[in-house]
């Protein structure tokens, strides 16, 4: 049964990818949120993978995690920043998971011997999904991956529009997002693109109640006439969107054009007076003129795709935001740190970031640029694979030479990280790590204590790997202690060095509970460690 208060918004793409229907999902559920209305938000993936866990990060860009331990799409991240709400596994559907349903339950023989086709049976799985992650809230918003007209998109394209017809026009509406070029040769913006994909989505059965022109450059508003005529949209559901200096600035671009205000009308919402002030506050503080400046390097080793760390760059963006500064980041390849030689560049920066990654390539660049961090007090920020590489550093800093990782040397028998024991032999299958949220006990004697104000935190995690429980006696010889503890199986979650400005790694990966208006405890104190080394 359909939720009786659960209205639809069901966002697609067209003209070509990349073009933002994320960032526009993301931003309807904040101005929809700000209005005291409860969203969830969903991402529908046409990929045939089960989940994002297996896919490539330099294709695809990070793997966000959900607190309940499902390893999704990117976008995920971007809702949770922009609502400021935790999702689960319920907001991440790919097609290879509709598709292992459907296939499992016909050899269970739940479809009477029926020939399982794509309509019905594929696209009511997809609706099942849909409903079951909707409950509860007043708006369910859909985001569909690819483009319309993709051919893998279509089982999606059609589980909406016949889900729309079953819930009635009162409690659906379509967001389509289209592309506007830009001709520099005669100097205008072309809206034919724009028309075509929304013909194509009304050839596939949707008309579009909204629509989201994006483009490089500022359009006339006077377009906005030439495209309702030619999509059917009216002129006061359709928002031009240009380029932003930020994509925090997607939801008041899209509240001062009326849509905020139009969806309402269109859904008959009862919604109060948008609140968006602290919203406006931190949008104001992230456009205007620092009087400082510092320099963060981030030693990685997924370099072709920007958005492979992009949870670990906002982090970082709200950290110094909030902290009046302006950052600038830079990507170094830790392959390139193998070679001591190249480790003088590392002082350029005034703060080293080591994220997570996996598998051997890069690692020792990784443990070299911890080791500048400690030998030359530099603030360094270590998360995941960079804790464990940290460890290393601080291990061989002390004459254990010998010291090594599971991933490294797999048959040393000085692994200072090794595989937990439940992960062994699951190396190279999916969603079978250490994923989602554990609990932490704060040492109250730790750097990390006062930057968290409390003793018990919970935070997300993605490893297979720990600290080797054989060797944490040796961390004092070492020159750092524990800081963070998990108290169930007694994992190591936090380290820290003694007598250095900032030397914080941590098994978790902080990022993901970072938020724009509300920096994470150890990016806040990583930068305000530099900014005082700084004085």
């Amino acid at each position: 049964m359909l939720g009786k208060q659960t209205k639809y918004i069901f966002v697609t793409g067209g003209v070509i990818s990349g073009l933002g229907k994320g960032i526009t999902a993301a931003s309807i559920a904040n101005l929809l949120k700000a209005r005291g209305i409860s969203v969830n938000l969903q991402k529908c993936d046409p990929y045939l993978n089960v989940d994002a866990g297996m896919l490539n990060p330099r294709e695809h860009g990070e793997c966000f995690v959900t607190k309940d331990g499902a390893e999704t799409d990117l976008d995920l991240g971007h809702y949770e920043r922009f609502i400021d709400q935790e999702l689960t596994q319920k907001s991440s559907l790919m097609a290879g998971r509709v598709l292992l349903n459907v296939i499992q339950d016909e050899r269970a023989g739940k479809y009477d011997g029926d020939d399982v086709q794509i309509i019905p049976h594929l696209t009511a799985a997809i609706q099942k999904y849909i409903i079951e992650a909707s409950k509860g809230f007043d708006v369910h918003i859909v985001e569909i991956g690819g483009t319309v007209g993709d051919y893998e998109s279509l089982s999606f394209i059609e589980a909406i529009r016949e889900l729309g017809l079953k819930v009635g026009v009162d409690n659906c509406l379509y967001v389509h997002v289209v592309y506007l070029p830009y001709i520099n040769t005669s100097h205008e913006i072309k809206t034919k693109p724009a028309q075509n994909s929304a013909r194509e989505l009304r050839g596939l059965g949707i008309q579009p109640s909204i629509l989201v022109a994006r483009s490089e450059e500022p359009a006339n508003p006077k377009i906005v006439k030439k495209i309702s005529l030619f999509t059917g949209v009216k002129e006061s559901s359709i928002a031009l969107l240009p380029n932003a200096d930020s994509i925090y600035e997607v939801p008041l671009t899209l509240e001062d054009s009326g849509i905020g205000d139009e969806i309402v009308n269109l859904l008959n919402l009862k919604a109060k007076k948008p609140d968006l002030k602290n919203w406006r506050k931190m949008v104001d503080l992230a456009t205007k003129d620092f009087k400082k400046d510092i320099r963060i390097g981030l030693v990685a080793k997924y370099l072709d795709n920007t958005d492979t760390y992009v949870s670990v760059f906002e982090a970082l963006k709200s950290a110094a935001l909030w902290n009046d500064v302006k950052i600038d980041i830079d990507w170094i390849d830790s392959t390139e740190l193998e070679k001591t030689k190249n480790l003088n560049k590392l002082k350029e920066y005034d703060g080293i970031l080591v994220p997570g990654g996996f598998g051997k390539r890069g690692l020792e660049g990784k443990i070299n640029a911890a080791k500048f961090a400690l030998q030359n007090d530099v603030p360094y920020l270590g998360i995941c694979l960079g804790m464990q590489m940290a460890v290393i550093a601080a291990a061989r800093l002390a004459n254990f030479s010998l010291a090594t990782s599971f991933e490294i040397d797999p048959k040393s028998k000085f692994q200072v990280i090794t595989t937990m024991n439940d992960q062994r032999g699951k190396e190279n299958t999916g969603g079978t790590m250490r994923l989602g949220n554990y609990n932490c006990n704060l040492n109250k004697a730790s750097l990390t204590y006062e930057l968290y104000k409390q003793d018990k935190i919970i935070e997300r995690h993605r490893h297979r790997g720990e600290c080797n429980p054989k060797y944490t006696e040796e961390f004092d010889k070492w020159g750092i202690k524990i800081s963070g503890i998990n108290p169930d199986n007694k994992l190591v979650e936090i380290i820290e060095a003694k007598d250095h400005p900032f030397f914080v790694g941590c098994q978790f990966h902080p990022e993901f509970k970072s938020r724009p208006t509300k920096p994470h405890p150890l990016f806040e104190g990583f930068i305000s460690a530099i900014l005082k080394v700084k004085k």
